[in-house]
């Protein structure tokens, strides 16, 4: 005899397989939230690690109906904070935009500093960006 002798010992084993992992994401999910959490004391925080580890299941599911509005939340706070500070990068790397360069190059037409040439110069570099 094999290590599974029918199709529904395997399918069952991939099943338990498919529920033990998502269990795992489950906990390292409300672990990462609990880290997250800036509202929570340490205490509070250390004593849902250790029902965390000592009642798994019972503590995750406690966990995810008395908290789980607040980790939505949290998670929806951070994905704009997140998607923020990614903007405000890329228009720092960017430089200014071609009218910037261009509007900038006029105010120096106009002050005299730089000549109609060279203006056109920069009009033209900018453009082609």
């Amino acid at each position: 005899m094999g290590l599974w002798d029918s199709f529904w010992e395997f399918f069952w084993f991939l099943f338990s397989i498919y529920i033990f992992i998502a269990f795992l994401a489950i906990l390292f999910w409300i672990v990462g939230d609990l880290f997250r959490d800036k509202g929570l004391s340490g205490w509070l925080k250390a004593l849902w690690i250790v029902a965390l580890f000592a009642f798994p299941l019972l503590a995750s599911l406690v966990y995810l109906i008395a908290r789980g509005r607040g980790m939505a939340a949290r998670s929806m706070r951070d994905e704009a904070t997140r998607q923020v500070e990614q903007a405000d990068y890329i228009r720092s790397v960017a430089g200014p935009s071609a009218s910037d360069e261009i509007a900038k190059a006029h105010s120096l037409l106009d002050a005299g500093t730089i000549t109609a040439e060279e203006y056109a110069s920069i009009k033209e570099k900018a453009l082609a960006t």
